[in-house]
């Protein structure tokens, strides 16, 4: 048998129904954690094609696993399936697709797998974390490999996504009349108004590859009251979780310092991080083989590729794992989070490299399962690689 050119008629077989899947959920976009509509959608398909779907898995509503195969090593398949506010900007619905036609695919074989697929279900990328609570939760316990792919505007086998520090910080100011005493009041809004300032002085001195940006979600109440209450939020990126880590303790003293100035008092909460992710060069390399037999050259993206960041990180470094990107728009048509990217995740383009990615998804978690060579060097890899 041919293993990869039975995976690749399977997944040309399965073609119509995972573009449908996909684009009913990018027709219903949901936030994180609220995607019941797209993992209803999954997990049905995935019971059609004969599996046995564990649903709300680590206690998340909307995540789930199914596993098909012999004894033997296990890869797990990722899938992603939240939105964003303007919608499907991310293109979630094409990962999902692909995850889902990479399983079928692997499903046609089974009885031949050296091995296991797991297909996991991961809500709430955006921002939630869903991929660390089903770490905690052990949902990848027994995997010894993991992948997903991406969509963006260009084909990288390898993706140098950041790490986080996300924190909320909440002034406590004295509220009185703007206009008949401003002076019995301490401005909560004056507050974060400087931490902010005081940021963007900081930013002179951090390290190259290092972003800061917040947002200012409760202002105050009325424009003629001294607010007495403030908040915002702000997320650090930084090469390493300890460097993220670092800005972000910088970002307190400057949320310190400001409500000193201002005769307020400040709170903060540490909201959770991402970790940076961690590119398994031994899968990579036999994803870009299978993806330029497929007719597209997947290199490894530049190290000073603009970049965001993923809670695949964090499952990069408990196991190896690829993230690679696959583009469904032409450079400068409009990229992850932007509106115009919503069109592209539904699109003729979009679909026909979600099928693509699909089949070097696939054939490379059957080379690993298949090829002990394969996984003992992506192991190893790992262990030489990993960071805390």
């Amino acid at each position: 048998m041919d293993a990869h050119a039975e995976i690749c008629r399977a997944i040309d077989t399965y073609r119509d129904k995972a573009v449908a899947l996909s684009y009913e959920i990018h027709e219903h976009p949901e936030l994180r954690f609220q995607e019941h509509f797209a993992a209803g959608l999954l997990t049905k398909a995935a019971t059609e094609l004969g599996l046995e779907v564990e649903r709300e898995v680590g206690g998340l509503k909307t995540a789930f696993r199914a596993e098909f195969g012999a004894s033997g090593p296990a890869v797990a398949i990722l899938a992603e399936y939240d939105a964003l506010p303007n919608g499907h900007s991310c293109g979630h619905n094409l990962i999902a697709g692909a995850a889902l036609s990479a399983v079928a695919g692997l499903k046609s074989i089974a009885s031949q797998l050296p091995g296991r697929v797991v297909f996991l279900g991961t809500p709430a990328e955006e921002g939630g974390g869903g991929k660390i609570i089903l770490i905690d939760k052990g949902a990848l316990r027994g995997v010894d490999a993991a992948m997903m792919a991406h969509p963006t505007d260009a084909e990288f086998c390898t993706m140098p996504a950041l790490a986080t520090h996300h924190l909320k910080l909440t002034f406590h100011g004295r509220g009185a009349h703007a206009a008949m005493a401003p002076w019995d009041g301490s401005s909560a809004l004056a507050a974060v108004i400087q931490t902010f300032q005081s940021v963007d002085a900081m930013r002179l001195h951090l390290r190259d590859g290092s972003r800061i940006h917040g947002i200012i979600t409760d202002g105050g109440r009325a424009v003629n009251i001294i607010p007495e209450r403030t908040e915002c939020l702000f997320l650090a990126r930084a090469r390493t979780s300890r460097y993220a880590n670092e800005i972000g303790a910088r970002v307190i003293r400057c949320a310190e310092g400001a409500a000193m100035a201002t005769g307020t008092r400040v709170e903060h909460v540490v909201e959770g991080g991402y970790k940076n992710l961690i590119n398994n060069l031994s899968m990579a390399h036999r994803y870009a083989a299978h993806s330029e037999a497929l007719g597209a050259k997947s290199v490894e993206a530049p190290a000073d590729t603009p970049t965001g960041s993923t809670d695949m990180g964090d499952v990069s470094h408990v196991m190896p794992a690829i993230h690679p990107s696959f583009a469904i728009a032409r450079h400068g048509e409009g990229n992850c989070h932007e509106d115009a990217f919503v069109a592209h995740a539904d699109s003729k383009r979009g679909y026909d490299a979600m099928i693509r990615v699909a089949k070097a998804m696939a054939m490379t978690a059957y080379d690993l399962l298949a090829q002990p060579e394969l996984l003992a060097s992506a192991k190893k890899e790992f262990e030489a690689r990993k960071e805390s």
